[in-house]
């Protein structure tokens, strides 16, 4: 016989056991009028798209690993997966903050507008692709094509960055801790001034972190692309 699913109107519990319930039912729980101020969800075994959409201040703890898009489109809310997340994790995020505890893999944060996202593990390719706002904090290295066409916001690696780092980069800024294995189209290594610096330890202290900001690279964009010329037309 087939295991019961428990459905929203069922839900009454802050514990939340994914095996019994289903991913639809716990994200119109939290979506709902009757969410509760704080929810832990168990066992999600990779479940994809686990708590997307949230748009009220409640304190949600995945305990496991998530599959793609996890807490995408997250406004107030805080999400907190202790395990590993997949792609898009935090995709398109307003506001609030989502903590993997583990890995993350390709694009997370992509297209975020606001908010802090923190992985305290290593995160894949195209790490903050797109990221037009957003505050994204890696305690490890990233994969290559990290914060491709960023836009805006922070990037935050603690360990090495791969390829292509910052390519066709707009007025996002980048602080590397580690090695950086090459930059992208129009991304330049630039001075860390004071307020640079200032910048980087609130960003380390907000993710619970305690490197020296010192010990930091930054890199932005060289502001060469931004108007056509054909004496940059290979780069485009």
């Amino acid at each position: 016989m087939a295991p019961s699913v428990t459905t929203t109107h069922e839900i009454a519990t802050s514990v939340i056991d994914l095996q019994t319930s289903s991913t639809r039912a716990v994200n119109e729980l939290l979506s709902s009028l009757d969410a509760p101020t704080s929810l832990t969800i168990t066992q999600p075994q990779g479940a994809h798209a686990l708590a997307c959409g949230l748009d009220k201040d409640i304190d949600v703890t995945i305990d496991g690993h998530v599959g793609y898009y996890c807490a995408g489109m997250n406004q107030h809310a805080s999400v907190t997966v202790t395990g590993n997340a997949g792609v898009g994790v935090a995709e398109n995020m307003m506001s609030g903050t989502v903590h993997v505890k583990g890995d993350a893999s390709q694009s997370a944060g992509a297209t975020a507008h606001g908010g802090l996202l923190i992985i305290d593990g290593n995160a894949a390719a195209r790490c903050g692709i797109s990221m037009k706002g957003v505050d994204i904090v890696v305690g490890g290295d990233i994969g290559h094509m990290s914060a491709f066409m960023g836009q805006a916001g922070r990037l935050v690696v603690c360990g090495n960055a791969g390829e292509a780092l910052g390519d066709s980069l707009y007025e996002a800024r980048i602080y590397v801790r580690g090695t950086v294995a090459s930059l992208g189209a129009d991304c330049i290594k630039k001075d860390m001034r004071p307020e640079h610096l200032k910048e980087l330890g609130e960003l380390l202290a907000a993710a619970g972190l305690h490197h020296d900001p010192t010990e930091f690279s930054r890199y932005g964009s060289a502001r060469q692309l931004y108007n056509f010329h054909v004496d940059n037309a290979s780069a485009y």
